[in-house]
């Protein structure tokens, strides 16, 4: 039933069509005979222009219909293209960035390098930092292919930052500055003071709240000073004398004002480094 009625509209919109045309053509025979149409043309003409809308209403706007459809379609693919080359941009952004910092970093050791004038110095990358032991180790790319020996002391930026604890063929751990794990890790340093004689002591643990190293076993700060610098002192035999370590930044007393301790902040940002010095002393110094 369903498909009779379907047959049946296509029939009639069939036949006004047929019609339509039928009708157009004796308009314009009729038009052709007489300077001026009849009646009975008059209303068929009539008849031909309202048929006509009535036809060109849904055809224009199937036509309009298309043509939204296309610039639809044309929108979503530009749309497309432009969030892609905004992803690229945002990527591209990141490596700039990314670039940049290790170019910073690169400038930086070679500062650090040209001051190393008494030292064979070679340059490693750090591949491993566990987050579990962020503050105690690193791995880096040099191992004893490279010559890299056990306590060769390790800078980066602009100070000290650890000392050689284990050596493999391809790659070392470096223990840093920072960690609380070893005594036998700790570094000897010394405050510079030229109106007297240097204070001594080692860098005893890390405040991680602050960012700042904590010299301890300090006989006397009598005379510390805000901004002096602390290098290592060279006592232990394990790390030469005269690296830069970092400045004062607080002296501090117990709770009970008997043991001070020095705070030191630190050269280089023991948080965020990627390429660091392993040093040798070359020149023996008395």
């Amino acid at each position: 039933m369903r498909k009779f009625f379907s047959n049946k509209k296509l029939i009639i919109i069939m036949i006004v069509v047929i019609l339509t045309f039928g009708m157009i053509s004796a308009s314009v025979a009729l038009g052709d005979r007489k300077a001026k149409p009849n009646f009975v043309h008059q209303m068929v003409n009539d008849s031909i222009g309202i048929i006509g809308n009535v036809v060109a209403i849904p055809l224009n706007g199937i036509h309009n219909l298309g043509a939204d459809v296309h610039d639809l379609a044309n929108t979503y693919q530009e749309n497309k293209r432009l969030k892609s080359q905004l992803a690229d941009l945002a990527q591209i952004k990141a490596q700039v960035a990314t670039l940049k910092k290790e170019n910073k970093s690169l400038k930086q050791q070679v500062r650090l390098n040209k001051t190393l004038i008494d030292y064979h110095q070679m340059s490693a990358v750090v591949i491993s930092r566990s987050p579990n032991n962020w503050q105690n180790y690193i791995i880096v790319n040099k191992g004893t292919m490279a010559g890299v020996q056990k306590n060769m002391p390790v800078m980066s930026g602009s100070g000290l930052i650890g000392r050689v604890t284990e050596v493999n063929r391809t790659n070392s751990k470096v223990s840093l500055i920072s960690t609380d794990k070893s005594l036998s890790n700790k570094f000897a340093v010394e405050v510079l003071d030229k109106a007297k004689s240097d204070t001594t002591g080692i860098i005893g643990h890390y405040n991680q709240e602050q960012n700042l190293l904590v010299m301890t076993n300090v006989a006397s700060t009598e005379g510390v000073q805000k901004g002096q610098k602390v290098i290592t002192s060279g006592l232990g035999g394990l790390t030469p004398r005269g690296l830069f370590v970092g400045k004062v930044y607080a002296v501090k007393k117990d709770d009970y004002g008997l043991v001070s301790s020095i705070y030191v902040k630190p050269a280089t940002d023991l948080n965020n480094f990627n390429i660091v010095t392993i040093i040798s002393r070359d020149v023996e110094h008395g």
